[in-house]
């Protein structure tokens, strides 16, 4: 054998959700189900791809004054204005007296990766808070940033809701100055989210406690399909005076998921720093991704200025969020007609994609095993592979794998 450089390399640990991905598709049983992967799918539990993209696509196509040259760094600035105000709110003081700012990333990911460098880099921060449970992309780039990682308390198994005491308590006990990571709107994975009240009383021990939010936002439009109720919370401590960030993203609520489509806004309370924040933006993003892609950027921008597009939109948001919503209230009752050991009342007070079942770890081998149900191992579903077709299948193999191990 030829010596190698490699020798020594190890297998990394697998990426969860993808794996599952790749064993589903080789799975050779017809009665298999997907539940794992946070896309849209259709009743037939196919990939949906919004008519209004479609149709902003053709015009697209026949447009001969768009090119492939370069994006600015920054990105399309029709987009990330568009973005901005459909996040803030189109007459938000901070957005008419310029202290608002929106860079292009590649997707929400994108945003949150080039927000928490800057953080790490320029501002020197150097703790940061994350929901226990929360989605794992949040830990493994902040484990690579280098920074100190606390988990605050968020889903209580027991009660299926969010532990609020706990959660107040460990914020109280951060450092001054950490960032805090915040889902704006169904939280993933437990689709749990704070009441307007609970978000008053978050803010303030972040205002006491001199923290940094951090919003992510991945579902504006999805969670309750009213675009203005899923940016409430942003927009709350916004209006607060906090300084904060956010990572945009627009693969969910516009099925763009291969094109990339995110936007980091930050609010800044000094119009003067706003040109400064960019240049570094601008500098880090070179290192990054040098420039950011033109496609799915064009169709977003598109759909949000033009008021027939934006309807348009808004109806295939309608369309996505009442068949969720559906698909919760079928489980749920299915498994409340079963007599199922449990309660599952917090299957519809969640939002968005995902549904924190309360199912173990052995609950989901087993069901994967027997019934061919694919889930994440904390017990995380995408509602959006159910369907009415397989939702009786699904509620029977729960039923059985939880009976089974009572």
């Amino acid at each position: 054998m030829s010596e190698t450089i490699f020798h020594d390399v190890e297998h990394a640990s697998p990426i969860e959700v993808f794996k599952l991905v790749a064993e589903f598709n080789a799975d050779r049983n017809p009665d298999k189900v997907n539940l794992t992967a946070g896309a849209y799918r259709d009743e037939n539990a196919k990939p949906w791809v919004l008519p209004v993209v479609r149709n902003i696509e053709k015009q697209m196509a026949d447009d001969d004054t768009l090119n492939h040259e370069y994006l600015a760094i920054e990105g399309l600035k029709s987009f990330t204005d568009a973005a901005t105000k459909l996040l803030l709110g189109a007459e938000n003081p901070v957005i008419v007296s310029g202290r608002a700012l929106g860079v292009q990333t590649l997707s929400g990911t994108g945003a949150l990766r080039l927000g928490f460098q800057f953080l790490h880099k320029i501002l020197k921060r150097t703790h940061i808070l994350i929901s226990q449970p929360s989605w794992g992309n949040h830990v493994l780039m902040s484990e690579d940033l280098e920074f100190t990682i606390l988990r605050y308390r968020y889903w209580d198994q027991t009660t299926r809701a969010i532990n609020m005491d706990g959660l107040l308590a460990d914020l109280e006990a951060a450092p001054s100055g950490a960032i805090v990571v915040l889902h704006a709107v169904a939280h993933n994975p437990t689709g749990m989210d704070p009441t307007r009240e609970q978000w008053a009383q978050i803010a303030d021990v972040i205002q006491r406690r001199r923290l940094l939010p951090f919003f992510d936002t991945a579902y504006q439009g999805f969670a309750s399909g009213d675009l203005d109720e899923d940016a409430w919370a942003v927009r709350y401590f916004v209006q607060r005076g906090f300084e904060t960030f956010i990572s945009q993203s627009f693969a969910k609520n516009f099925g763009l998921y291969s094109e990339r489509v995110g936007n980091l806004v930050i609010v800044s309370n000094d119009v003067e720093s706003v040109p400064k924040i960019l240049s570094h933006l601008q500098r880090i993003a070179r290192v990054l991704w040098s420039n950011p892609p033109a496609h799915g950027a064009r169709i977003v921008a598109h759909a949000l200025d033009n008021p027939a597009m934006l309807e348009q939109w808004k109806a295939c948001l309608t369309t996505m969020t009442d068949r969720i919503k559906e698909m919760r209230q079928l489980l749920m009752e299915r498994l409340m007609e079963l007599g199922t050991p449990g309660t599952w009342g917090h299957i519809v007070a969640q939002k968005g994609m995902f549904s924190y079942t309360g199912l173990s770890a052995e609950h989901v081998d087993m069901l994967k095993a027997k019934f061919h149900i694919y889930m994440m191992r904390d017990g995380r579903i995408s509602v959006a592979g159910l369907t009415k077709t397989n939702v009786d299948y699904v509620a029977r193999g729960f039923d059985d794998v939880i009976r089974s191990t009572a």
